[in-house]
């Protein structure tokens, strides 16, 4: 199976990437067993933590097969290809950069860039971008991302980042959001796996039916 295919049927499965900002590499994998045991399948280490491409190996390796992994914050082209290195699938940027976007799409990786406007997003989509993260979300609205999905392409995936909580989401969704990126409502450095598995289960259950 492709990385696109993987990637496509862990976001058909759960549609919430888990976002793990400064988490370490001695306990990232027991917090990737709580989110996977709570049904995340997609798991983001952004490169801004410590050790980032040490804590991608490790979920990379444990969790094959059972969820994709991979890395936020990627800048250049050459952290693209030391995530690939690591095992990681996503590249996941707060940016849109076209280099870092045809570089990931080079290496057959799934590339999700940041987006604020249509035009950036016209221009990640026409680059190479799988689906689109709408960052920071606090600085948007549902009511932007319904007038931005009325010209962008149909089926194109629209993720909101940044102060999604679960009591947020329905807007969001109802706005014509794909799925979202969870970070510090779901896992702040320092959080215990026990931590994470109870706010895991609320963003799950806040999720409407398949």
């Amino acid at each position: 199976m492709s990385t696109l295919a993987e990637f496509d049927a862990a976001f058909a499965a759960c549609p919430l990437i888990a976002i793990l900002r400064g988490v370490k590499p001695d306990e990232v994998e027991a917090i990737g067993e709580a989110l996977v045991a709570a049904g995340f399948t997609l798991i983001e280490v952004p490169l801004n933590s410590p050790d980032p491409l040490e804590s991608i190996a490790r979920l990379a390796e444990r969790f094959a097969g059972r969820a994709v992994i991979g890395a936020g914050t990627v800048l250049d082209v050459a952290q693209v290809d030391a995530v690939r290195a690591a095992g990681g699938t996503m590249v996941i940027s707060p940016n849109t950069n076209a280099q870092v976007i045809e570089a990931s799409v080079r290496d057959g990786l799934v590339s999700l860039p940041g987006i604020a406007t249509p035009s950036e997003a016209f221009a990640a989509l026409a680059a190479g971008a799988r689906a689109l993260k709408l960052f920071p979300a606090e600085a948007s609205s549902p009511a932007v991302l319904k007038a931005m999905r009325a010209v962008l392409p149909g089926g194109t995936r629209v993720l909101p980042v940044g102060g999604i909580a679960p009591d947020n989401m329905a807007p969001w969704i109802e706005a014509g959001a794909a799925g979202f990126g969870l970070g510090s409502a779901l896992y702040k450095p320092g959080a215990t796996a026990e931590m994470v598995a109870a706010q895991a289960a609320r963003f799950i259950a806040a999720l409407p039916p398949a």
